[in-house]
């Protein structure tokens, strides 16, 4: 076999390949230097584009301003490195607790009722001012009590006992020694009858009538005689009086005492209505 036949091809192929990486080579080489120039050329023309945008929006105040900035000293770098101590915060000013506010409210329930119950023991010991109801008021000279009567028409109106005053028969103080606690007798024994105000049935203040000359009450229509004595509607009995005693002719009527008014059925002045009825009418 001829040796060229083997020879041939193989310096072929080999002098292909080395045409192949030969143009591989320049083309490469080529590619590189073309970007390189065009890169440099764009990086040129963006900073002369930047240096001019900025050279646009600077006036020469701020540029003088900025020198000025840039020439003053810079402050000195502090060396002080000591470490401030700790101190704890106070706890009121950080609030309290749960648990501190439920034991400081039942302090302060605590203390408040302590201070009622004391009020109360100190003004259940205290001394009861004197004068006014509830206490033993010196109404004056029996005389001079029932011409002031008499001149009020039968009825003496006293604010400060919260009572009334009329005049009562002494003929009719035999009946009455039979009907009367013993408390009461001494002013009816001597022409005075002192009431309390208020109805027996439902606590209103009773007014005087002065056409039937008896009492009256507008709530119920409950009516008494002069001498408080029940003569007509609901009330249970007749009206309650206060304990009296008259020493040297004058008269003094203790309204810390209240007695039950007579039972029903009760007249011993046996006064009957005077003229017309202020409330209702009539004995019932």
């Amino acid at each position: 076999m001829n040796p060229l036949v083997i020879v041939i091809p193989v310096v072929v192929v080999l002098a292909g390949v080395v045409l192949f990486a030969a143009s591989r080579r320049r083309d490469s080489g080529g590619a590189t230097g073309a970007l390189s120039r065009e890169t440099l050329k764009r990086d040129k023309s963006a900073t002369a584009l930047e240096s001019d945008a900025e050279l646009v929006g600077v006036s020469g105040r701020q540029v003088e301003a900025s020198a000025a900035l840039d020439r003053r000293p810079a402050a000195p770098a502090t060396t002080n490195t000591e470490v401030a101590p700790f101190v704890p915060p106070d706890a009121d000013a950080l609030g309290i607790s749960r648990r501190k506010f439920f034991n400081r409210s039942i302090i302060v329930l605590m203390g408040l009722s302590l201070s009622g119950f004391g009020a109360a023991i100190l003004a259940f010991l205290w001394p009861m001012p004197k004068g006014g109801f509830g206490s033993k008021i010196r109404v004056g000279n029996v005389a001079e009590i029932s011409a002031k009567i008499t001149a009020s028409k039968g009825f003496l109106y006293s604010a400060e006992g919260r009572m009334w005053m009329t005049n009562y028969p002494i003929s009719a103080f035999e009946k009455a020694k039979k009907v009367y606690p013993a408390a009461v007798l001494p002013s009816m024994e001597a022409g005075i009858v002192a009431l309390y105000q208020k109805c027996p049935h439902l606590g209103c203040r009773v007014p005087s009538c002065a056409t039937s000359q008896w009492f009256e009450c507008p709530c119920h229509g409950s009516q008494y005689n002069a001498a408080g004595e029940k003569k007509g509607g609901p009330a249970p009995r007749g009206m309650d009086r206060f304990a009296t005693s008259v020493t040297g002719g004058v008269l003094t009527v203790d309204t810390g005492q209240i007695f039950q008014g007579p039972a029903i059925g009760t007249n011993t002045t046996g006064q009957e209505a005077e003229g017309p009825h202020c409330v209702g009418g009539g004995e019932h």
